[in-house]
């Protein structure tokens, strides 16, 4: 009887969609905001007067909300390629640049890393944080495997992990390292990837996963490694994540990557809630690293089923949905403590995977509504721009987003400012010396 009504009680506690919804605002301003408290000197140390007014102004988040970026400079004319830079730079603070091993290294030893670095730069002049994709894939082979055996083959793999995580050091430091391990022999590749699909059968999934991030932590010990799958069953939590420990049991990866393509139709509420669930029981966090909701017919593959010259267009009533869909996911995984980033895959419909109209952009790189929306959800609601009093002791208190901010101090023609970033962990109060600015910075 006592187990019946604990199973009732345990049943009765599952809250519903619409209450994991109504609850999102609550546990979005529980888990991504916090009270700082600030400490201001003016230059020399000295206080500024209490009773006058500073501007505090968020400048970035902590939270990760990104794109890949491979579509960087290949747009059709270079109008669009200032389009899409524009529109990118306005919404985002990270970007995932590409890294698949047979496009990057079609010889032995000569790299796509002056493209890379382009790129790089791009980004880092943006404040962009930079994440590298994937280092061990075995979807495709570089054909210049073909002439190597299988130790062979694990030797150069690894050393090309080493190589690119050692080259990158300080530029990028988050990589996907092992991706979708959970389907290393699924046809397709045994058919387009058969020396390194046999390669990684021979020494074994989770042993070359292994082997895989030891080598990625000893290029980069500071370096984010993420385990990545388009699979959130128990095949991923259970037969790779839960297994990819060294001989300690500590787990060899930081952080925990979910693929969330949604060609076919949404996520449930309860199915991204779930899924969220449980992958946050390993302790590490989450990123969401390939989200798609489409704007137009929703199908995987529709432009091959139904031959190339099918238009797979975004329409008016497909972009409703896809608002919808953008703002409701945004807003959940936003509200999760787990969930750290969340990266849009592709930002244009213009060279978008499969054809599909995946992108927040036209194929004529106009931005549509879920662009729109998300641009407001980013950086308006979750926002933070305030004015705070200076008390006695020169400090100052305000409730904000987690992220990097700007205060300003202006009084009689006089005008000071620094920066400071605001963490869930940082150390109150935060000391600040603000310096002299020109008027116009």
């Amino acid at each position: 009887m006592i187990a019946l009504l604990l199973a009732v009680t345990l049943v009765a506690a599952e809250p519903t969609e619409t209450q994991i919804l109504e609850q999102a605002d609550a546990r979005i301003e529980r888990y991504r905001t916090g009270q700082a408290v600030l400490r201001l000197e003016g230059p020399g140390g000295k206080p500024l007067p209490a009773g006058s007014t500073v501007r505090i102004e968020q400048t970035n988040h902590a939270f990760l909300f990104g794109s890949n970026v491979y579509a960087f400079n290949k747009m059709k004319t270079p109008a669009e390629n200032a389009a899409y830079e524009e529109y990118f730079a306005k919404l985002f603070n990270f970007a995932t640049l590409p890294f698949y091993w047979w496009a990057y290294e079609k010889r032995p030893g000569v790299t796509n890393r002056t493209e890379a670095r382009k790129v790089a730069g791009w980004c880092r002049s943006h404040g962009i944080e930079m994440k590298g994709h994937p280092l061990a894939w075995n979807l495709v082979d570089p054909p210049w495997l073909k002439s190597m055996g299988a130790p062979e083959i694990l030797d150069s793999q690894l050393r090309r992990i080493r190589r690119e995580v050692d080259a990158f050091r300080g530029e990028i430091d988050i990589w996907d390292v092992a991706n979708e391990a959970t389907s290393y022999d699924r046809k397709t590749t045994r058919q387009r990837g058969p020396l390194l699909t046999a390669m990684i059968t021979e020494v074994g999934v989770v042993d070359f996963a292994r082997a895989a991030f030891l080598e990625a932590r000893r290029a980069n010990p500071q370096a984010v490694l993420i385990i990545n799958d388009y699979r959130v069953d128990d095949a991923f939590a259970d037969g790779i994540v839960s297994k990819l420990v060294d001989g300690n049991g500590e787990a060899l990866y930081d952080v925990i990557g979910i693929q969330s393509h949604q060609h076919n139709e949404a996520w449930s509420v309860k199915k991204t809630w779930d899924v969220c669930e449980r992958y946050a029981r390993f302790g590490k966090p989450l990123h969401f690293t390939e989200t798609t909701f489409l704007s137009g017919e929703q199908a995987r593959n529709l432009k091959k089923k139904r031959g190339e010259e099918f238009v797979w267009a975004s329409t008016p009533d497909g972009e409703r949905r896809q608002t919808e869909e953008v703002v409701r996911f945004y807003t959940l995984l936003f509200s999760h403590p787990a969930v750290e980033a969340i990266t849009w895959w592709d930002f244009s419909d213009q060279r978008a995977w499969m054809g599909a109209p995946a992108g927040l952009l036209r194929e004529d790189m106009t931005p549509k509504p879920a662009y729109w929306e998300l641009r407001k959800l980013i950086k308006r609601k979750w926002w933070t721009s305030t004015e705070a009093t200076i008390r006695e002791g020169s400090s100052v208190s305000f409730r904000g987003f987690f992220g990097e901010y700007r205060v300003t101090w202006i009084s009689n023609g006089r005008r000071l400012s620094g920066t400071f970033r605001f963490d869930r962990d940082a150390s109150m109060p935060i000391s600040l010396r603000l310096t002299e600015r020109p008027s116009n910075d």
